[in-house]
Order: structure tokens, then sequence, then C-alpha cells
């Protein structure tokens, strides 16, 4: 869709845009420089989105006050005759750090994972305002999607386990205090900078809840690009090997996400199915079809690689 960014004043010095393809994101997003070679991301949404990304944006200058490179919001409101909302942030330069993991060195590897969970661990620190916190938990909606799950052709062999493992200790879920988490903190939202750190990108799966349910997706997407960075998260985070709890609730979180995941991605096209499907049987082996409390990515690995 072509756009009449007039309405943006600080468009008037942009000299280049270029829209951004990939993502699951519903907005659009564009690639933004302006004539003194500052360089910004720019998201669209639909005008009915306005008090709920008014909301991401606030939370966006939250994350801001921390110490670490990520994207910084500069400006939001709408545009298009009102018939859009439009978000301005800073962009993060570097490459996408999925693309870059590999080839690197395990030990930079591992030193990158441990950054990551240190910027996680900023990330929950932040204080809570009341009005943020959910009045209600997300256990009911887990349990429907998980009936989803069983009641659908997708299913995988030998998926009793992982199901009743949900189903048995669901209840041990959303028990600390809440937190604000990124929502979507993995290697295709982080971005290797030129000086060789970390930056983050792409808040707009925020939400406020259990620190825990953070770490799923390092099984779900961070495993398969590298072990070691993945470890290095779970020790920079916790300073160390985590506590035993932290692995009874990590296995509800993984084998519901790994289940729901390819109920989730029918939106998509086939590839996607196909993908959280072979990441699905990825985290039933890791698990020995949840079997084992800890995973043998973890178990295997987590003394290999200390510093």
């Amino acid at each position: 869709m072509k756009y009449n960014f007039d309405d943006i004043a600080i468009s008037s010095t942009w000299i280049k845009i270029e829209k951004i393809e990939c993502g699951w994101s519903s907005d659009e997003k564009y690639y933004i420089e302006d004539d003194k070679n500052m360089k910004y991301l720019l998201r669209i949404s639909t005008a009915n989105t306005y008090e709920h990304k008014k909301k991401e944006f606030e939370i966006i200058k939250k994350f801001n006050t921390l110490d670490f490179q990520m994207s910084r919001a500069i400006e939001f409101g709408c545009f298009n005759e009102h018939k859009n909302v439009y978000m301005l942030l800073s962009w993060v330069e570097g490459y996408p750090l999925e693309k870059k993991l590999h080839s690197l060195p395990q030990i930079e590897q591992y030193r990158l994972g441990l950054h990551s969970g240190e910027i996680l661990k900023q990330i929950h620190s932040i204080p809570v305002d009341l009005q943020d916190i959910p009045s209600v938990n997300k256990i009911p909606k887990k349990l429907l999607q998980l009936q989803r799950y069983e009641d659908s052709n997708v299913r995988i062999p030998n998926d009793k386990i992982a199901i009743e493992l949900v189903k048995n200790n669901i209840d041990m879920l959303c028990k600390l205090s809440p937190v604000y988490e990124h929502g979507d903190f993995h290697v295709g939202n982080l971005i290797y900078t030129p000086d060789k750190t970390i930056g983050v990108i792409d808040f707009n799966r925020w939400e406020c809840g259990d620190r825990y349910e953070e770490f799923y997706k390092i099984q779900s997407f961070d495993v398969e690009h590298s072990i070691e960075f993945s470890v290095g998260e779970i020790q920079g985070y916790f300073n160390g090997d985590p506590p035993i709890d932290f692995w009874k609730i990590q296995g509800v979180y993984v084998a519901h996400a790994s289940l729901y995941s390819i109920i989730w991605a029918e939106k998509f096209e086939k590839k996607e199915i196909d993908g959280m499907t072979k990441r699905c049987l990825e985290a039933f082996a890791h698990y020995d079809n949840f079997n084992l409390m800890i995973p043998k990515w973890y178990s295997q690995n987590k003394d290999k690689y200390r510093l």
C-alpha cells in the first residue's frame, strides 16, 4: 500500500524509505534514512489499534531506561488522514543474530548468550505499574489452546505424556510476581551489533506476566541455531544454573508451546506448519518425550563453556 507521509512532520527529512518484508508481525515495517544519515524503523498499523499501540510505545519508553542497545521510542501518532497509526523507533545497526551465530566461535556464542540473559534480567527488573498486571492469568487460555491441539488433525506421535504433563502441572505457572516481558525474546529479535554485542528489537509482543514464560522460546528457536548461546542465556540470567523449579515450570511451557505452535502456524504457509512440527519433534527428542525434566541440550553442555 502506498502511504502519504506528509502528516508526519519529520518525514520531510527522509531521503530513503524501504519496506521490510520479514517477520510475523501484523505491522507494516519500513527502514528509513534522513538527510543527516540518521536511521529509523517505522511501524505502521491500522487506526483501530491506536490505544494498543500507544501503550506499546509507552512500554518501549520504560525499556529505554535500561542500559543496553535497543530500539528507542522517538515519535508516535496518526497519519494518512487518521487511517493509520505510526511508531518511529531508532534503528539498531548490525546483523540479525540468527544469521550470524553459526559463524562465530563456540565461546563467543556462549558469551553472547550470557549477555542476552543479563539483558533479559534487566527487562524483568523494571517496576510494574499495578494497572498493567492482568486481572486473569493465562492458565485457562493455555488449556483451551491445548484442547485445540488435541482436537486437531495435526497431532504428533507419542504426545500423551506431554499433554498430561501440561494438564497435571499447569497450576505451577503464573505463581511468581509479574514482570514486564519482552514477549518474543529469541535470536530472531536480537541483533549482532558492530561492537560485537547484543541489540534488542521488536517489543510489539510485550506483556506483563510470568518471567519464566519468556524462556520457552529458547527451545522453540534458539537451540536450533546455537546450543552454546542457549546455555549462556540461561546461565547469564540466573548467574549460573537455574533452580530446579525453573526446569519444572519450563517443561510445562515447552510442552504446551511445542504442541500448540503447530496449530498457531496454520494461519501461515505450509512451510511454517512444517517448521513448527519439526521444532516440536526436536523438543520431544531433547526432553525424551518429556520423561526428562532437564533437556539434554542443557544437561549435556552446561559445564562446557563457563568462563
